[in-house]
């Protein structure tokens, strides 16, 4: 069995990076900063020098962990496959415990908890209202002061619905499933216990809290039914249970997750034609990272689209939009630079629209001015006249 670094990462895994270069392409904070800390090459370099050499855990270390985005787009163009994704994990993890104060410990429970989430939700909602929070400075959406009531019609597949995107975005929740049901299957909607997938819990290394999460999932989506995810960060997560969890149980549970895309590459046959109007329109596909990079299946996401509607893919490679969950919140100024060299590529797509198969790139682009949708929002409206 591989040893473990005072990080606690795999010697192994650690030792598996040449330093050849090849990933500071697809690097989003290397592409705004030009330094060497801010890339995956750097971040392993100064693991490296912690574990072999004793190097003190810096303010330096910190800032260069900490301002990885962890979309880990360095991964696919990594020719000795460097797992970088679960070494920052491990080393985020071990941070978090030398911590003596991390507001994201207590911030974070809140995640797994529904009902208290929807009351803070509805809570914020009003303070937006009346104007006594700085939305747009903070990165907020509008936040609803009502939500549409989501109603079970069946048990073909389960529909996630998770914590922010539900208390936040659940209209987009309500669309999916309607596209889900066009294609003839009955949805089954998970109960509390499934209320936060544990996908910002594991990025800020709360291990221990991310893995009790993931087991409350597992048990509240129980059988055997395909488990549809309309958000790609939870996806990506839920897809890695087994690895994290190490259980046959968590195997299989991972086996079950589809993007809801994927799901409708296989189902979409089913669905009824568009609306004339809608075949005019071009929409530009802005692929999340954690469905491209991570659960590679943001193919599905233009498979689907092309079925409705013009679609134009980016011109640049997948790179970072710079939302990264709660990233954008805790690095303001490079989530800003990291958007936009995305926004540029918008510009220079001409699409009228954007499409997007996760909450925080929808809401990190639309604060930018972007017109910008979930690609199955923009699907729901084709297809239902009466929408």
């Amino acid at each position: 069995m591989a040893s473990r670094s005072a990080l606690g990462i795999d010697t192994e895994e650690l030792a598996s990076c040449v330093s050849c270069g090849l990933c500071l392409p697809h690097c989003p904070t290397f592409r705004v900063t030009g330094e060497e800390w801010a890339s995956p090459r750097g971040r392993i370099s100064a693991m490296r020098q912690v574990q072999d050499h004793g190097m003190a855990v810096d303010e330096s270390f910190l800032a260069s962990m900490d301002s990885c985005v962890q979309c880990r787009g360095c991964e696919p163009a990594c020719p000795s496959g460097v797992p970088f994704g679960s070494m920052m994990e491990a080393t985020q993890a071990e941070l978090s415990r030398r911590r003596r104060v991390d507001w994201r410990r207590w911030g974070f429970r809140v995640l797994g908890h529904r009902r208290l989430l929807n009351l803070l939700s509805r809570a914020l909602a009003v303070v937006q209202r009346l104007r006594l929070v700085p939305s747009k400075r903070l990165g907020l959406p509008k936040i609803p002061l009502v939500q549409e009531r989501l109603r079970a019609t069946g048990d073909d597949v389960w529909l996630f619905t998770g914590c922010v995107m539900d208390a936040w975005q659940r209209s987009t929740h309500a669309a999916v499933k309607r596209v889900v049901e066009s294609a003839g299957a009955g949805v089954a909607l998970p109960g509390p216990g499934a209320a936060c997938c544990g996908a910002l819990s594991l990025h800020a290394g709360l291990e221990d809290h991310a893995h009790a999460l993931a087991a409350r999932t597992m048990r509240a989506l129980e059988g055997s039914a395909p488990i549809l995810v309309d958000s790609a960060g939870c996806g990506a997560v839920l897809k890695e249970y087994g690895k994290h969890l190490g259980t046959p149980e968590a195997v299989a549970f991972s086996e079950r997750v589809l993007d809801v895309h994927e799901w409708l590459a296989v189902h979409g046959d089913r669905l009824p034609s568009a609306r004339e109007r809608c075949q005019d329109v071009t929409i530009a596909v802005h692929d999340p990272c954690h469905l491209r990079h991570v659960q590679r299946a943001h193919q599905p996401v233009v498979e689907v689209l092309a079925r409705y509607a013009t679609v134009v893919t980016l011109d640049d490679d997948g790179l970072c939009c710079g939302a990264g969950g709660a990233y954008a919140a805790m690095q303001p100024e490079l989530a800003a630079s990291i958007r936009d060299r995305k926004l540029e590529a918008i510009r220079r797509s001409g699409a009228e629209f954007v499409a997007s198969a996760n909450p925080g790139c929808t809401i990190h682009l639309a604060n930018a001015g972007v017109a910008v949708r979930h690609p199955l929002e923009i699907l729901d409206e084709a297809i239902h006249d009466d929408r």
